[in-house]
Protein backbone atom coordinates (compact mmCIF):
# COMPACT_ATOMS: atom_id res chain seq x y z
CA UNK A 1 0.00 0.00 0.00
CA UNK A 2 1.17 3.32 -0.62
CA UNK A 3 1.35 5.67 2.28
CA UNK A 4 -0.61 8.97 1.72
CA UNK A 5 -0.35 12.34 2.94
CA UNK A 6 3.24 13.76 3.33
CA UNK A 7 4.19 16.83 1.10
CA UNK A 8 6.94 15.31 -1.05
CA UNK A 9 3.96 12.87 -1.97
CA UNK A 10 0.91 15.14 -3.02
CA UNK A 11 4.27 17.58 -4.54
CA UNK A 12 4.95 14.24 -6.20
CA UNK A 13 1.32 13.69 -7.95
CA UNK A 14 0.55 16.67 -8.39
CA UNK A 15 3.96 17.03 -10.82
CA UNK A 16 3.53 13.87 -12.02
CA UNK A 17 -0.10 13.94 -13.25
CA UNK A 18 -1.10 17.09 -13.22
CA UNK A 19 -0.36 17.95 -17.25
CA UNK A 20 -1.96 14.60 -17.69
CA UNK A 21 -5.08 15.00 -16.25
CA UNK A 22 -5.04 19.04 -17.23
CA UNK A 23 -5.37 17.27 -21.04
CA UNK A 24 -7.95 15.01 -19.98
CA UNK A 25 -9.73 17.09 -18.55
CA UNK A 26 -9.74 20.05 -21.23
CA UNK A 27 -10.29 17.22 -23.73
CA UNK A 28 -13.62 16.84 -21.83
CA UNK A 29 -15.06 20.46 -21.43
CA UNK A 30 -14.84 23.68 -23.33
CA UNK A 31 -13.31 25.94 -21.18
CA UNK A 32 -9.60 25.75 -20.11
CA UNK A 33 -10.77 27.26 -16.79
CA UNK A 34 -13.49 24.56 -16.21
CA UNK A 35 -10.48 22.27 -17.20
CA UNK A 36 -8.58 23.26 -14.45
CA UNK A 37 -10.98 23.37 -12.17
CA UNK A 38 -12.19 19.74 -12.60
CA UNK A 39 -8.03 18.98 -11.79
CA UNK A 40 -8.02 21.36 -8.69
CA UNK A 41 -11.75 19.58 -7.21
CA UNK A 42 -9.78 15.95 -8.34
CA UNK A 43 -6.49 17.31 -6.10
CA UNK A 44 -8.85 18.80 -3.33
CA UNK A 45 -10.73 15.12 -3.11
CA UNK A 46 -7.67 13.21 -2.54
CA UNK A 47 -6.06 15.75 -0.71
CA UNK A 48 -9.57 15.18 1.74
CA UNK A 49 -10.12 12.05 1.12
CA UNK A 50 -6.67 10.58 1.55
CA UNK A 51 -7.24 6.80 -0.16
CA UNK A 52 -5.15 4.49 0.26
CA UNK A 53 -3.53 3.18 -2.90
CA UNK A 54 -2.31 -0.17 -3.34
CA UNK A 55 0.46 0.67 -6.03
CA UNK A 56 1.42 3.59 -8.33
CA UNK A 57 -1.14 1.50 -11.01
CA UNK A 58 -4.23 2.43 -8.97
CA UNK A 59 -3.00 5.42 -7.90
CA UNK A 60 -2.60 6.67 -11.83
CA UNK A 61 -6.17 5.00 -12.16
CA UNK A 62 -7.82 6.69 -9.34
CA UNK A 63 -7.03 10.29 -10.39
CA UNK A 64 -7.65 9.45 -14.15
CA UNK A 65 -11.36 8.20 -13.24
CA UNK A 66 -11.96 11.03 -10.76
CA UNK A 67 -11.24 13.47 -13.63
CA UNK A 68 -13.38 11.84 -15.80
CA UNK A 69 -15.75 12.29 -13.21
CA UNK A 70 -15.67 15.35 -12.64
CA UNK A 71 -15.89 16.65 -15.63
CA UNK A 72 -18.98 14.59 -16.91
CA UNK A 73 -20.14 16.28 -14.03
CA UNK A 74 -18.79 20.05 -14.87
CA UNK A 75 -20.39 19.16 -18.22
CA UNK A 76 -23.95 18.34 -17.17
CA UNK A 77 -24.10 21.23 -14.83
CA UNK A 78 -26.66 23.65 -15.95
CA UNK A 79 -24.50 26.54 -14.71
CA UNK A 80 -22.22 25.46 -17.51
CA UNK A 81 -24.66 24.97 -20.72
CA UNK A 82 -25.29 28.43 -21.69
CA UNK A 83 -21.87 30.20 -21.25
CA UNK A 84 -21.91 34.32 -22.01
CA UNK A 85 -20.11 34.39 -25.43
CA UNK A 86 -17.13 36.27 -23.65
CA UNK A 87 -16.70 33.01 -21.48
CA UNK A 88 -16.58 30.41 -24.02
CA UNK A 89 -13.10 30.79 -24.92
CA UNK A 90 -10.91 31.89 -28.03
CA UNK A 91 -10.79 29.70 -31.01
CA UNK A 92 -8.05 27.69 -31.97
CA UNK A 93 -5.15 28.23 -34.34
CA UNK A 94 -5.88 25.47 -36.28
CA UNK A 95 -9.48 24.62 -37.50
CA UNK A 96 -9.40 20.91 -38.23
CA UNK A 97 -7.91 20.22 -35.16
CA UNK A 98 -10.64 22.32 -33.15
CA UNK A 99 -13.64 20.26 -35.11
CA UNK A 100 -11.77 17.25 -34.03
CA UNK A 101 -11.94 18.19 -30.78
CA UNK A 102 -15.22 19.11 -30.37
CA UNK A 103 -16.91 15.81 -32.06
CA UNK A 104 -14.58 14.04 -29.93
CA UNK A 105 -16.36 16.24 -26.91
CA UNK A 106 -19.63 15.77 -28.24
CA UNK A 107 -19.46 11.73 -28.09
CA UNK A 108 -21.00 10.12 -25.46
CA UNK A 109 -18.81 9.72 -22.43
CA UNK A 110 -18.23 6.36 -22.96
CA UNK A 111 -16.88 7.20 -26.51
CA UNK A 112 -14.77 10.20 -25.96
CA UNK A 113 -13.21 8.72 -22.51
CA UNK A 114 -11.61 6.16 -24.47
CA UNK A 115 -10.74 7.93 -27.67
CA UNK A 116 -9.16 10.52 -25.45
CA UNK A 117 -6.88 8.06 -23.50
CA UNK A 118 -6.15 6.08 -26.50
CA UNK A 119 -5.27 8.76 -28.84
CA UNK A 120 -4.10 11.42 -26.94
CA UNK A 121 -2.76 9.84 -23.85
CA UNK A 122 -1.33 7.30 -26.03
CA UNK A 123 -2.48 4.37 -23.74
CA UNK A 124 -3.03 0.34 -25.20
CA UNK A 125 -6.44 -0.98 -24.74
CA UNK A 126 -5.48 -3.31 -22.10
CA UNK A 127 -4.09 0.06 -19.61
CA UNK A 128 -7.49 1.91 -20.40
CA UNK A 129 -8.91 -1.13 -19.45
CA UNK A 130 -7.46 -1.75 -16.34
CA UNK A 131 -7.88 2.20 -15.31
CA UNK A 132 -11.56 2.00 -16.31
CA UNK A 133 -12.39 -1.20 -14.65
CA UNK A 134 -13.59 -2.73 -17.93
CA UNK A 135 -12.88 -5.76 -20.01
CA UNK A 136 -10.43 -4.89 -23.12
CA UNK A 137 -13.28 -6.14 -25.73
CA UNK A 138 -15.88 -3.73 -24.11
CA UNK A 139 -12.59 -1.02 -24.51
CA UNK A 140 -12.29 -2.00 -27.87
CA UNK A 141 -15.88 -1.88 -29.12
CA UNK A 142 -16.21 1.57 -27.71
CA UNK A 143 -13.05 2.49 -29.45
CA UNK A 144 -14.57 1.42 -32.74
CA UNK A 145 -17.83 2.44 -32.10
CA UNK A 146 -16.56 5.94 -30.79
CA UNK A 147 -14.33 6.16 -34.10
CA UNK A 148 -17.22 5.48 -36.26
CA UNK A 149 -19.47 8.06 -34.71
CA UNK A 150 -16.82 10.64 -35.32
CA UNK A 151 -16.22 9.38 -39.19
CA UNK A 152 -20.41 10.11 -39.01
CA UNK A 153 -20.09 13.25 -37.17
CA UNK A 154 -17.16 14.40 -39.36
CA UNK A 155 -19.10 13.68 -42.89
CA UNK A 156 -22.03 15.56 -41.86
CA UNK A 157 -20.09 18.71 -41.10
CA UNK A 158 -18.52 18.87 -44.56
Amino acid sequence: MVSFGTDEIISRIVEQYGSMLLHLAASRLDSPADAEDAVQEVFLKLLTARPMFRDAGHEKAWLIRATLHRSSDIRRSAEHRNLPLEEAGEPAAQEDTLDLLSAVRALPDKYSAVIHLYYYEGYSIKEIAKTLGLPAATVGTRLARGRERLRQMLKEDM
